[in-house]
């Protein structure tokens, strides 16, 4: 890969962040669409229901703040809702991919070790976080190199599948 500028954002200025709302197990309804809550596992999903409310969303990443899986990020290209445990964080001037958001969740995910139970990733504390980035000339975002970087990654990975695949006996 060519040399890259890489600069500091804070993530308010990368994402609009946007919250999730509580549905409490008892009285949500058995469906299809899967309910974001802070786990750090499963891609976030504690389970489906065919509830709607304002946390209703899709091509977003949703960011624990709270619960087993603080700091953790999971991208949902899907229409889902989100607990009130989980921010929903919408990349700001670009509409965002697959892998744009993957390249971010790396990049938040690296503050982890920051946070815990007694030092939460509150509301405040997540908007002046500093994450580094890749940055154009003008000291923008290069959501390009993001996107052309997690599309590498991820042909890679599926040469590897490919390759062990041709190895397995017919």
């Amino acid at each position: 890969m060519h040399e890259r500028d890489w600069k500091s954002y804070s993530i308010s200025q990368i994402f609009d962040i946007r919250s999730g709302r509580r549905l409490e197990s008892r009285n949500r309804k058995y469906g299809r669409r899967p309910f974001i809550g802070a786990l750090d596992n499963s891609n976030g999903i504690a389970g489906f229901t065919a509830d709607k409310n304002s946390s209703l969303d899709n091509n977003v990443l949703g960011v624990n703040y709270n619960g087993n899986g603080v700091c953790l990020g999971f991208y949902h290209p899907y229409e889902c809702i989100f607990s009130d445990d989980v921010k929903r964080f919408h990349v700001k001037n670009n509409k965002g991919n697959e892998f744009i958001y993957l390249f971010l969740k790396v990049a938040i995910q690296q503050q982890k070790s920051k946070f815990g139970y007694l030092y939460k990733f509150n509301a405040t504390r997540m908007a002046r976080q500093a994450i580094m980035l890749p940055s154009v000339n003008g000291g923008e975002p290069d959501f390009t190199f993001m996107e052309i970087f997690g599309m590498s990654i991820t042909l890679q990975l599926l040469l590897k599948q490919l390759a062990y695949l041709e190895k397995m006996p017919a």
